[in-house]
């Protein structure tokens, strides 16, 4: 559905006095599959919004090849369009207007008739969980209902290819819940190909068949959220001491695991398959008369990921 080679941007900008070249992205090579979940993420400033607009036809390459939808987005700009559907970070509906007839009126933006586009209409509602609310005026809306209106404006034309940017910001955490399980439905059920950005790393993890991770331009990630989890070096282990006293001797103990950080009575270190690694070192530690308070032993996640790749978090970034 997402085919690209070497696709660039360069913008022309003044530095001071001179202008000056800005390569914004460098020689991107993108494949997503049909039916795929892909999330896209990236700090602010890394290429990901520029990209992004040159895939939705919003902004032409300088280099490169990029096809989307099997329409090249250079020479068949207005098939790409007509073939995706796109769902903005700052959405598009009126605060006034009846959400029924944003719909219609924007499924006839694409030449639906304005019958089909009602009938298409309300079985979206319906699908979205927006049933009862044709009459309602957005701004009277919950945030997680306008973001489904959203999403229901971007599929009145039942596009194969769906665009999400930023689909969850600003939604409290149910709501967020909620949207991912609509989001799921698009590909489960009606077949969509989906590519989103975010910039939540939980829901990159439970939405994605597939994450993409781009920094100055350069895509630097691609693989599933398992895989790339499983590239970090281990578990994160943090033992919490009873007694400060001993945070040396027991950091001296997990040194021979690797790398060791130490913070109060924490004392922290990342092992491979830890629950196999860890009985043992807590019976060396009793042997040695180190009392623990608490022992918590955490999985690697896509934010440990991304700190690895990039050095900071993708919050931090962003």
């Amino acid at each position: 559905m997402i085919t690209t080679r070497s696709l660039s941007q360069t913008f022309r900008t003044r530095r001071g006095r001179e202008m000056v070249d800005v390569e914004a992205v460098r020689g991107v090579d993108l494949h997503v599959a049909e039916g795929e979940i892909v999330s896209f993420l990236g700090p602010n400033g890394a290429g990901k919004t520029t990209t992004l607009r040159m895939l939705t036809t919003l902004l032409r390459p300088t280099a490169g090849t990029a096809t989307v939808a099997g329409h090249d987005v250079l020479t068949e700009a207005v098939a790409v369009r007509r073939s995706i559907g796109y769902v903005s970070q700052s959405g598009s509906t009126s605060s006034v207007a009846r959400a029924g007839e944003e719909v219609i009126d924007h499924g006839m933006l694409y030449g639906i008739s304005r019958a089909q586009a009602e009938q298409r209409g309300r079985e979206l509602f319906d699908q979205l969980a927006l049933d009862g609310l044709w009459d309602r005026q957005p701004k009277s809306m919950s945030g997680g209902q306008r973001r489904r209106l959203d999403i229901a404006m971007g599929l009145i034309h039942d596009p194969r290819l769906i665009f999400l940017d930023e689909p969850t910001t600003g939604l409290d955490p149910q709501a967020r819940v909620n949207l991912w399980q609509h989001i799921a439905d698009l590909r489960d059920r009606l077949g969509a190909t989906i590519f989103l950005t975010t910039h939540y790393l939980d829901e990159a993890d439970a939405l994605s068949d597939r994450v993409i991770v781009i920094d100055n331009g350069r895509i630097i990630a691609d693989d599933t959220p398992e895989r790339l989890k499983q590239q970090v070096s281990g578990d994160l282990v943090d033992l919490e001491l009873a007694d400060v006293v001993q945070v040396p001797l027991a950091a001296k103990h997990l040194e021979v695991h690797g790398q060791v950080d130490t913070d109060g009575r924490h004392v922290r270190t990342r092992l491979p398959h830890a629950g196999a690694v860890v009985p043992a070192l807590l019976r060396d530690l009793e042997a040695e008369g180190i009392t623990l308070s608490h022992l918590e032993i955490r999985r690697p996640t896509l934010d440990d990921v991304f700190l690895t790749l990039t050095g900071r978090s993708l919050r931090e970034a962003a």
